[in-house]
Parts: structure tokens; C-alpha cells; sequence
């Protein structure tokens, strides 16, 4: 009998860069990865399967974080956790502007990143 397969971590970032790093990161981790460019990408990708974590940036071209956060909480209730990774000069303030304990500020340490995806995942 075969486990059934972990859920992905969602990256929903703009900066192509970036979200490959993080995608190879999380990846070297075990960690199934999505990426979504726009919250209104993520959405579809959330439609479709529910991450067990979700790591929003807040500005982004064709939905931001902000009214992401809020959709995704009107579609789907609390289904996956979500951390704000943000370069706003307070990350705590965006995360909870959205109702979410988890923050991840921008530039960060692999470290931080990996200790993040341990804390807030779940299968």
C-alpha cells in the first residue's frame, strides 16, 4: 500500500528569482513545490489541490497578497496555513493585516526559510 502523496508548498511570488530559489530550497527538503506568479493564479492552483502551506508575497501585478488572503478565506475558510514573506520595513504588521501569525521578512537566510516550512506545514 503506497502513502499517499504530502501536500505541496504554494510560493506565490512575482519574482521569478526568487520563487525558483525558494523552490529548490524547500524541494532539497522533500517538500512538494507549486508556484504561482499572482494571487490569482494561486487560486486556481489552490482549486485544483490544497497546499499544506502557503508562502505569499504581498505585492504582486493582478491580485496582491492582501486581496488574496482574503478570497482565499472566503472560498476555502482556514484550509492552509499562509506566511507573509514581505520586504515591508515590518513583516509582523502584513501578517497580521491578513489574520496570519506567520511572517517570513525579506532578504532572508535558507535557514529561515526551511525553519518556517517545518513550522507552518501541515499535511
Amino acid at each position: 500500500m503506497s502513502t499517499p502523496a504530502r501536500k505541496p508548498v504554494l510560493i506565490v511570488e512575482d519574482d521569478t528569482d526568487l520563487a525558483e530559489m525558494m523552490e529548490i530550497v524547500i524541494a532539497s527538503e522533500d517538500y512538494p513545490v507549486e508556484k504561482a506568479l499572482n494571487g490569482l493564479e494561486a487560486l486556481e492552483i489552490i482549486r485544483r489541490h490544497m497546499p499544506g502551506l502557503i508562502l505569499l508575497d504581498m505585492k504582486m501585478p493582478v491580485m496582491d497578497g492582501w486581496e488574496f488572503a482574503s478570497r482565499f478565506r472566503e472560498e476555502f475558510d482556514q484550509s492552509a496555513p499562509i506566511v507573509v514573506v514581505t520586504a515591508a520595513a515590518d513583516a509582523r504588521i502584513r501578517a497580521m493585516e491578513v489574520g496570519t501569525p506567520g511572517f517570513l521578512p525579506k532578504p532572508f537566510e535558507i535557514e529561515a526559510l526551511l525553519t518556517c516550512v517545518q513550522r507552518f506545514y501541515r499535511d
